[in-house]
């Protein structure tokens, strides 16, 4: 994730990475202390700053049984520095969480497995409760604003609300493949993209979609959008570009 021209993060498993020179040279973080989380260890997943200080990571407390590895409870660590010092952040839930979003500063969504879906209305300091209306798990999720979101997850999920999230509507498709990302280019036109080498689009904010042909059957698992251009990666290298 970069929240300027030069300043990114980049998360992958118990490590984060930060630049500084627009990906020229990447450096480690520490952002948490050993036997922070007891017998367990953190998974990172997801990282946003939703300003030039604050930024949240997501993720879930794992700890080993036998040959497995098992989540014990949600993970979420805020930084107010711009990423020098982290602390914990308590959440109303023990699932594992995938993807986050903000608008603005005050209002953010968490999305996760078990069809979770959390929401803070000050900037990110108490979380509670959103119906999702499915334990399917949720891997993505996408505002355009404080009130028009979007959400995709696991056996064709996708979810879509007019009301910051008071209630979510569960759209129906006749495409059954686990999507993971979704993003709106403006308020009418969105992707998703997916297993098999699944992208949908829509035009009409989210109430339907009509499947469009990749060219592969590869997963695909990132998706950036905009107006007259766009970018998708996924398995095996697989990098697509889109243009208006």
């Amino acid at each position: 994730y970069f929240r300027n021209d030069d300043n990114g993060y980049l998360v992958a498993g118990r490590k984060m990475y930060s630049t500084r020179d627009a990906g020229k040279t990447w450096q480690e973080i520490r952002i948490y202390r050993s036997g922070e989380f007891g017998a367990g260890r953190p998974e990172f997943l997801s990282i946003r700053f939703s300003d030039k200080k604050r930024g949240y990571v997501v993720g879930s407390v794992l700890r080993t049984s036998g040959s497995d590895d098992i989540v014990v409870d949600s993970l979420l660590m805020r930084t107010e520095d711009g990423g020098d010092t982290w602390r914990r952040i308590s959440v109303p839930s023990k699932a594992e969480l995938f993807h986050l979003d903000f608008d603005g500063n005050s209002r953010g969504w968490i999305v996760g497995d078990q069809g979770v879906i959390l929401a803070s209305t000050d900037e990110g300091n108490t979380w509670v409760k959103q119906s999702s209306g499915t334990t399917m798990p949720l891997y993505n999720v996408d505002f355009r604003d404080s009130k028009e979101g979007y959400i995709v997850g696991k056996s064709g999920t996708i979810l879509r609300t007019e009301n910051g999230g008071s209630f979510w509507e569960k759209v129906g498709t006749n495409f059954k493949d686990t999507f993971m990302r979704v993003d709106f280019a403006d308020d009418k036109n969105g992707w998703a993209v997916g297993y098999s080498g699944m992208i949908l689009r829509s035009g009409d904010k989210g109430k339907s979609w009509i499947r469009q042909e990749s060219g592969t059957r590869d997963r695909i698992y990132g998706l950036y959008m905009d107006k007259k251009y766009g970018w998708a990666v996924g398995a095996k290298g697989l990098i697509l570009h889109y243009k208006k």
